[in-house]
This record gives C-alpha cells, sequence and structure tokens, in this order.
C-alpha cells in the first residue's frame, strides 16, 4: 500500500510547529549502546564521591589514567596538552589546550561538585539518656523531614594540629556501621502532624545516633560518650578537640542503582550537581587531539551555599588558573573572556505529574527529552540569573544541533512559585556568556534523586559538543 500523500496543511506544521518527541523515538542504536556504558561508569563516579573533597581525588586519578598532569604557574603549554590543577582539595579546573590562540577565546563546561548534606557541628559529640549523638548543621537547601529514619554514612576530613590530616569514610566500606536520626513514632506523633511540614524537624533535631554501649571500665558521667571517643581515638587517633578543626558531614548511605522495570533511570544521592559535573569531565577527558579552541572543565564548591569562599565560583581561583594559561601565550585575561563561552551545567527542575501544580507544563522540561536549557534562572522576577541573550542561545542551538543531541527548553517552575541559581551568573560576571544547562532531576534535593539515562547521556554529548565547537 502507498504511504498516504501529505496534505499541505501537516507539511506546513511540520515546517513551522515545535513538535518535541520522546527521545526513545529518536534514539539511534549507536547512542544507545553508548549511553548504557556511560550510565554505568558515572554510576560508580557516584558512588567513589559523596563529598567535594571525594570527588576532586577521583576526578585526579581519572584525569591522570587520561594523561593530565599538574598545571604550574610559569609551565610552557602547547596544543594537546592535557592539564589539571586542584583549589585546596575541593574544587578542580581542567584543560585540553586547543591549536587557536586563546586570544580567540575558550570554551568552558562549569559545574558543581557539592551537594546538599549534614555538616557536623565544631563540638558535636553530647550524651543524653545514655545515647550518643553528633549535632548537626544542614548545608544547602534541604527538606528536613526526608533526612531523618535513613541510613547515613560519614565523610570528610580531620585536620591535626600538627597538620597531617586524617580522612574519614565510615559507612563506605564492607560490614562498616551505619548512623541514622531520630524521628517520633506516629503513635505519640499528634501535635507533631499538625506543624507545617517545614517546621515538624527542626534543625537543632537533626543529631546523629552514634551509640549506645557505655565504657566498661569506668563509674563517671557520660559513659556512652567516653566509649565513642575511645573508638575513635583507637582508629583515628584523635581527640574530642580534634572534631574543632574537622570538615565532617553525614551523607546518605544509598548506592547508585537504576529505578524501573526498564531500568530507564537512574537513584543516588548527589545527582545536583555530579551529574553535570561527570558529564563535563568525561566529555573533556574523551576529547581525542587537540580541539580548535581550548576547553576548559571547572568543577566548584560551594554552589549549594551560594558559591562564596575560596573553592567557590565566586573566588579568584578559576581566574588565576586561566590567567596563567594566558600568561604562557602571552594573551591578557580580558581578552579571552570576552570571546569566550560557557555552559554552566547544573540540573533543572524534571516536570513531575504528581506535583503539577508548581510547574507550568509548556516550559518545563521533561523525563527522555534530552539536555534541558534554561535562558534564566533565579527567582522573584529572574532575580539572581545571568539571562543569557537571545544570540546565545541561538549559538548553543546550533552547537548542539549539529552535533545530534537532543535538548529541550527549561524553566524551574511556575513563576512565583520558588526559583533557584546556578554558577552562571558569576561566570558572565566575567564578561563570559554564559548559558545554563542540564539534566532534569526529579525530587532534587532530596537523599535520593531520579534521573533519566537518556538525559545522562545527553548532556555529555552535549558538553563534548560545546568543547568541540569551532
Amino acid at each position: 500500500m502507498e504511504d498516504k500523500k501529505k496534505t499541505p496543511g501537516e507539511l506546513r506544521r511540520e515546517a513551522l510547529c515545535c513538535s518535541p518527541k520522546n527521545g526513545y523515538d529518536r534514539l539511534t542504536p549507536a547512542d544507545e549502546a553508548a549511553m548504557k556504558g556511560y550510565c554505568d561508569d558515572y554510576k560508580k563516579f557516584l558512588d567513589n564521591g559523596k563529598t567535594e573533597r571525594e570527588v576532586v581525588d577521583t576526578v585526579v586519578a581519572l584525569a591522570e589514567s587520561k594523561g593530565f598532569r599538574a598545571f604550574a604557574r610559569g609551565m610552557e603549554i602547547k596544543p594537546g596538552d592535557k592539564l589539571y590543577r586542584v583549589n585546596r582539595g575541593k574544587a578542580i579546573m581542567l584543560a585540553v589546550v586547543g591549536t587557536a590562540s586563546l586570544a580567540e577565546g575558550v570554551n568552558i563546561g562549569a559545574a558543581h561538585i557539592d551537594s546538599p548534606r549534614l555538616d557536623l557541628k565544631q563540638n558535636p559529640l553530647y550524651e543524653d539518656a545514655e545515647l550518643a549523638f553528633l549535632k548537626t548543621h544542614y548545608y544547602g537547601g534541604i527538606r528536613k523531614y526526608q533526612w531523618v529514619t535513613i541510613p547515613l554514612e560519614l565523610h570528610g576530613v580531620i585536620a591535626l594540629k600538627d597538620g597531617s590530616s586524617v580522612k574519614v569514610a565510615i559507612g563506605a566500606g564492607a560490614g562498616d556501621p551505619l548512623f541514622t536520626i531520630d524521628d517520633l513514632l506516629p503513635h505519640l506523633g499528634a501535635e507533631q502532624s499538625k506543624k507545617p511540614l517545614g517546621e515538624a524537624i527542626p534543625g537543632e533535631s537533626l543529631n546523629l545516633l552514634v551509640g549506645s554501649r557505655p565504657f566498661k571500665d569506668d563509674e563517671g558521667a557520660e559513659r556512652v560518650k567516653l566509649a565513642v571517643l575511645d573508638l575513635l581515638n583507637q582508629k583515628y587517633g584523635i581527640t574530642e578537640t580534634d572534631f574543632i578543626s574537622a570538615e565532617l558531614c553525614a551523607v546518605p548511605a544509598f548506592h547508585a542503582c537504576d529505578i524501573g522495570f526498564d531500568r530507564s533511570l537512574i537513584g543516588a544521592y548527589g545527582h545536583d550537581d555530579r551529574v553535570c559535573a561527570y558529564a563535563s569531565l568525561a566529555a573533556l577527558l574523551d576529547l581525542t587531539g587537540a580541539p580548535r579552541r581550548t576547553a576548559v572543565c571547572m568543577l566548584a564548591d560551594k554552589e549549594e551555599i551560594g558559591s562564596e569562599g575560596v573553592s567557590g565560583m565566586k573566588s579568584a581561583a578559576f581566574d588565576t588558573f586561566m590567567s596563567d594559561l594566558c600568561d604562557s601565550q602571552r594573551v591578557m585575561l580580558k581578552t579571552c573572556y570576552e570571546k569566550s563561552f560557557c555552559l554552566s551545567a547544573d540540573v533543572t527542575a524534571a516536570f513531575d505529574p504528581n506535583f503539577p501544580e508548581v510547574y507550568e507544563k509548556r516550559n518545563s522540561a521533561r523525563i527522555n527529552y534530552g539536555m534541558g536549557l534554561c535562558k534564566y534562572t533565579g527567582a522573584r522576577g529572574k532575580s539572581g540569573a545571568s539571562d543569557a541573550s537571545a544570540e546565545v542561545v541561538a549559538y548553543a542551538r546550533r552547537v548542539l544541533d549539529d552535533y545530534g543531541v537532543m535538548w529541550q527548553m527549561a524553566e524551574l517552575g511556575k513563576v512565583d512559585a520558588g526559583g533557584g541559581g546556578t554558577v552562571a551568573c558569576y561566570m558572565a560576571e566575567r564578561d563570559i556568556d554564559t548559558l545554563d544547562a542540564g539534566v532534569p532531576v526529579l525530587s532534587m534535593h532530596a537523599p535520593f534523586e531520579t534521573v533519566s539515562k537518556l538525559d545522562c547521556y545527553m548532556t555529555y554529548k552535549g558538553m563534548k559538543a560545546v568543547y568541540e565547537a569551532k
């Protein structure tokens, strides 16, 4: 039977209307095969890095296995060189030097590697009713009720007065103990249930349960606390005062796993923003030869609390790295910046049909429709957004389409429903054309977030397209 001839209206509809299709209706066999391997590697990356320090250690190992070397000021560079620089163990910058002069600008992928968590206070350990607890101060925007009665691990570093440091990762190893935060039983929770969701679990009640067995050969007070300190001293050689110079945090004890009967999704802690950080990194590591424009990957810390501090995107560390690169070619930094392009790779909210009231469906990202491009983020009238120009968005469309990347436009919920920010505004303040883009996420900022494998892979493919753009 002959195919039915399309009417003039059908032809015009195809030519003029925007009709997005599910990514699985467009996925090539080659991309599907590559997607599986990519997502398997991404899950390993997540499990290896549950804090920004662990992510940096993992990135250095991966980069060095691909021929990257530490970049020192004054080092001569040539096209094809693979370089990295670590900022205080909590952020990292990488570059593959291109054939064109840095005076023609660079292509940047910028993401962040910190995630919401529970940080220990500097005087955290206490005993009450013969139970030992650790006091916490939550980091980033969390919904506190989601963090009770789940298994937690303890990760971080303890810096000692002698200049040495001790790495801690309790719960990550086979047979390790885990920790948890208590909640009130429903039989006694009548008054708690009357409180607004955001007030039912106060921040000061997010106390980590860490022990109940008293020290044997002692008749003094706080024997359970003493027993915990004794165990920590035996394992790490620390005393209670060493908590003062420690950075320890409680993170979910979940492993990255496939979600759904069809295994089309990934569930894990830390998708925001390690899913985009890994895409930015993997795309850079997979570059073959020298790109025309130098490709730069910036993995920053502290985005969840405003990109502050010496390891955040506001820090001059990125400018110093770029300045040192420019000095090696006798190029002015401002000349490089004004011709550069940055994809601020951060997650966006995926439309959730269980909560449609907060989304504007026509402009929300959808699962399995590809990388989400956000012209602006921010809140209350785009406050805090870089708001990319029409020309920048058009450039990104062209680059992604030429590379066969599935992408969609995205907005973080309805106007006035809330909002959020990324590192984009801080890159734009440097006179760098910047556009937000990333993976749509379900349950963002929860201890267990969900993303689509297709969207993960398309974000990697999109970052590679940006790095290779001429």
